[in-house]
């Protein structure tokens, strides 16, 4: 069944009923072909998921009544961010589509010493705009609950700022010959760190990877760094095999 997320303001309880606007109202007309009668789900991706019927359809709006209460149960217990080094191209719309459909609970862009990227300011609006429509389209897809959260691009010393209020940061190093990427959650799981509610940062260097300069400066500011295998992976795959693992451990893949 299709799923909408909608802004709290389009949730009428007054009437009991929803209001469709703009893109999704054109999907919804022009894409799906929906009729009157059709049920879809509409969430303001916080703390309310509904089952509605469509009442009236016009151009720009769909208006339908709620049927429904529905219970929010599609997210995973352990909200993981993935921190993401800027890569070339389109690579990082993939990543949030990707790592949205598995699970991810926000994104952290962020520029390394090795980020090829050449990084404008002036465009970052306009890009995480687009970023966040991906999120959002990637999470209706998957029936998701909630919407991702696309967090503004960090320097290198923000992001090792911004990772100290994670329970646990890992940093993705393909020279780490120490601890692989499963003992060091299922250690993190047995000591109580990775549990519902607890938040988990993995960080994933940009093409070239990380220098040893940053690995260090990441230990010293609390991330462990792990190792995903013995395959060089490249940027965009290194962050669905870090989430996957991670969400396999904890017991999201089901079993």
């Amino acid at each position: 069944m299709q799923r909408y997320f909608l802004p709290p303001e389009q949730f009428h309880a007054s009437t009991q009923t929803v209001t469709i606007q703009g893109d999704d109202a054109h999907h919804l007309g022009r894409v799906m072909r929906a009729e009157i009668g059709d049920k879809v789900i509409c969430s303001n991706g916080v703390d309310r998921e509904v089952l509605v019927r469509i009442t009236h359809l016009d151009k720009g709006a769909v208006t339908a009544e709620i049927v429904e209460e529905l219970a929010m149960d599609a997210e995973a217990a352990v909200d993981v961010w993935i921190a993401q080094s800027l890569p070339k191209g389109d690579k990082m719309e993939l990543i949030i589509q990707k790592g949205t459909e598995i699970g991810a609970a926000r994104f952290l862009p962020f520029l390394s010493e090795r980020t090829i990227v050449q990084y404008d300011a002036k465009k970052e609006a306009k890009r995480t705009e687009r970023w966040q429509k991906i999120a959002k389209e990637a999470a209706e897809q998957a029936h998701r609950n909630r919407v991702p959260q696309i967090e503004s691009v960090y320097s290198w010393k923000q992001l090792l700022q911004r990772a100290k209020e994670a329970d646990v940061a890992w940093i993705c190093y393909e020279k780490e010959d120490g601890q692989q990427l499963k003992p060091a959650i299922q250690s993190a799981i047995a000591a109580g760190q990775i549990g519902p509610g607890k938040q988990v940062l993995i960080a994933v260097g940009p093409e070239g990877g990380f220098t040893e300069q940053e690995i260090k400066q990441a230990e010293e500011a609390g991330f462990r760094s792990v190792s995903l295998g013995n395959r060089i992976l490249r940027t965009e795959t290194a962050a669905m095999v870090g989430l996957t693992c991670l969400f396999y451990e904890t017991g999201e893949m089901g079993g």
